[in-house]
């Protein structure tokens, strides 16, 4: 009888310190120093050890590609001006979003020791991953923070037809006590792109209400949506607009206005964004406050569960049990993914580790 040739796992698995290594090593090839390179990694790592794979190591090829296009610059200096001791303006002369957007984490954190309150826009970066990766470092420096992204429009807006504004995601990270920080990471869109380009390459349906075509019309087919749809719909699209107004605008660098004028340039990636931190030791007593967090903590959790929940979590508490159980068991990477890392690694002679399946 024939053998039967055993199915492909859907899976790779590699350990967090080895893909760090691996995606740090590709950065440091095209030309972003030691720092720089390892800082991307541990952002985009940080994503995929929570779960959220969109904006974590399959990002690496886009990010080159950006390099290549002359979108994104690989050794860019970053510079910042205080025009106030509370305020950073961040410049990012395209970096990497990673390297300016933990600059302005930096910055931020610098004026609310001073000040109570620090703000650090960025001017002029490239995709930034997750929002919350910066949010968080800084809440466990003992600061609240709120971080914001604005980008080119990619995202249906109330009323009008195609892309209007970009799928701008926030963050708010608040330290707390006994409980681990709470952290609300979140897209204006119902679902961000990059998840849909994830489902695309799975073969598998859009849940109903999350993206357009090209048309403007619903869909359900991943290889048709070309626009998320905002969530909550006019809420959403308003949060996106403001966010713009916010970001790009104390920035001096528009970028909605600049992609409806139809030109060349108005079609660029790029992006803006700020980080708020906030000293809670400057309004109170740091144990204080975190007392009160685990207090609201405890609060909702003891809440009676409504039929079929198991457990009340708190935001950012369901990408912590991912991070746990990845930290431990290794990153799960579909097997595209890892064609095009390794791929890239080869040609730049960058060391390959060793996966688990």
């Amino acid at each position: 009888m024939p053998e039967v040739a055993a199915a492909k796992p859907a899976k790779v698995t590699v350990g967090a310190e080895d893909l760090r290594a691996l995606v740090a090593g590709i950065f440091a090839a095209r030309g972003v120093s030691a720092a720089d390179s390892e800082a991307v990694a541990d952002a985009l790592v940080w994503a995929n050890l929570r779960g959220v794979d969109s904006h974590g190591v399959s990002r690496v090829p886009r990010y080159l590609e950006l390099f290549d296009k002359g979108e994104s610059v690989p050794d860019a200096a970053v510079t910042v001006e205080r025009p106030r001791a509370a305020i950073a303006i961040v410049d990012a002369h395209a970096a990497p979003g990673p390297v300016a957007m933990n600059r302005a984490a930096d910055e931020a954190m610098a004026g609310a020791r001073e000040c109570g309150i620090g703000w650090a826009s960025v001017r002029g970066t490239v995709h930034t991953g997750a929002i919350g990766y910066y949010a968080s470092r800084i809440a466990d420096a003992g600061m609240a923070a709120v971080g914001v992204v604005a980008g080119v429009p990619n995202m249906a807006y109330a009323g009008a037809k195609g892309a209007a504004v970009a799928t701008s995601p926030l963050a708010v990270a608040v330290p707390a006590g006994k409980h681990e920080l709470v952290l609300l990471d979140m897209a204006t869109a119902v679902m961000a792109l990059g998840r849909i380009a994830q489902l695309k390459a799975a073969g598998k349906e859009l849940p109903p209400g999350v993206a357009l075509t090209a048309e403007g019309e619903p869909t359900t087919d991943p290889a048709l949506a070309k626009v998320p749809t905002p969530v909550g719909g006019a809420k959403g699209a308003g949060m996106s607009l403001v966010f713009e107004m916010l970001a790009s605008g104390l920035a001096a660098n528009p970028i909605v206005p600049s992609f409806h004028s139809g030109s060349k340039e108005g079609r660029r990636h790029r992006q803006n964004g700020f980080l708020l931190a906030i000293d809670v030791a400057a309004f109170l007593p740091l144990d204080e406050f975190t007392a009160t967090i685990d207090e609201t903590v405890d609060a909702i959790k003891s809440l009676p569960p409504a039929a079929g929940t198991t457990e009340i979590l708190i935001p950012g508490e369901r990408g912590r049990h991912t991070a746990r159980e990845r930290a431990a068991a290794g990153v799960p990477l579909g097997q595209k993914v890892w064609r095009e890392l390794t791929g890239i690694a080869a040609k730049l002679d960058v060391p390959v580790p060793a996966t688990a399946g």
